[in-house]
């Protein structure tokens, strides 16, 4: 381990201690929104590990966090099982899932991906409606707990810290190697002799995982489930934008596009809430054309500008 390991690893080390304390320093309001960008954290970083080298960009979060919240629902409400099976279940569930698609779509690209990944996401918000509408005859379900949001706050803190420490040992990796390599040129990496395909399935299925963790867990905060909330295309939205502005291709890059976006975002569903659609378009221009490497790539250019 290098002295530049070690410092990395006590610098995480402080930075969970202090966020960890959040919920003993603040409630109401603001652990509220401590608790949605601790969420997102989780959600952009676990997406940045597949999109981050292959430079796919997925929009099928939603529909992962959806399976995660729906199907925690549906056992605690209609088969009166745990919490904890049920998070079980739904993490084992998308990642299935998520292996299924990546096997029948990640030989396409670009924007081909893109959109194939945000229909998928409406196919099965439009398609569990449907069922819960018209099958079950029931909108909504009840996900009742003992949860404070500060529990469900540090479980968040956990999957991050979960997400952090795979980032980093899959970097380390060979498998972690060979996306890179992808990532520059999928063709090179063929020819080299990497098999692809597994390999960016494996990473994908890695997204449905978290994804479905925290979809899971955010459930008993919303109490109330129903399609349209938990398979929301915002939600993939918002973390493909929190992540780019942040920075992909540094492990911790999107924290610093999730804490500033997610108190922006707060203002702006308070005080203009009728524009937040066009401000995600705003943003989304923004990045692209003035960030294209995120705040991290941004610090890195000054800071490499400042050496003589």
């Amino acid at each position: 381990m290098t002295p530049e390991d070690t410092r990395n690893i006590l610098i995480g080390i402080v930075c969970v201690a202090i966020a960890a304390c959040v919920p003993l320093v603040f409630n109401g309001y603001w652990l509220s929104v401590a608790l949605t960008a601790m969420m997102y954290i989780a959600l952009s970083t676990s997406w940045a590990l597949f999109s981050g080298p292959t430079h796919y960009i997925s929009l099928a979060s939603g529909a992962f966090f959806g399976i995660g919240g729906y199907l925690v629902a549906t056992g605690m409400s209609d088969y009166n099982l745990s919490f904890w099976l049920m998070m079980a279940v739904s993490a084992v569930v998308a990642t299935v899932f998520a292996g299924l698609i990546g096997m029948a779509t990640l030989r396409l690209s670009g924007v081909y991906f893109v959109i194939f990944t945000l229909g998928l996401a409406e196919m099965i918000r439009n398609m569990v409606s449907w069922l819960q509408n018209n099958v079950l005859g029931s909108r909504g379900l009840y996900v009742l707990t003992d949860f404070t949001e500060a529990h469900i706050y540090w479980m968040l803190l956990t999957v991050s810290v979960a997400v952090f420490i795979l980032g980093a040992l899959i970097a380390r990796s060979r498998l972690g190697f060979a996306m890179r390599i992808i990532g520059n040129d999928e063709t090179v990496a063929r020819h080299v002799g990497i098999n692809t395909a597994r390999a960016k399935v494996l990473l994908f299925m890695t997204t449905g995982f978290f994804a479905a963790i925290v979809g899971a867990i955010i459930a008993p905060r919303y109490s109330y489930i129903e399609p349209n909330l938990v398979f929301s295309p915002e939600l993939s939205f918002l973390v493909v934008i929190m992540a780019l502005l942040g920075g992909m291709h540094r492990l911790w890059g999107p924290l610093l596009g999730v804490i500033p976006f997610t108190l922006i975002w707060e203002a702006i569903s308070i005080w203009i809430p009728n524009f937040t659609t066009l401000f995600l378009g705003l943003a989304f221009l923004t990045i692209v054309y003035f960030l294209p490497n995120g705040v991290v790539g941004l610090l890195e250019k000054l800071r490499g500008g400042a050496t003589p």
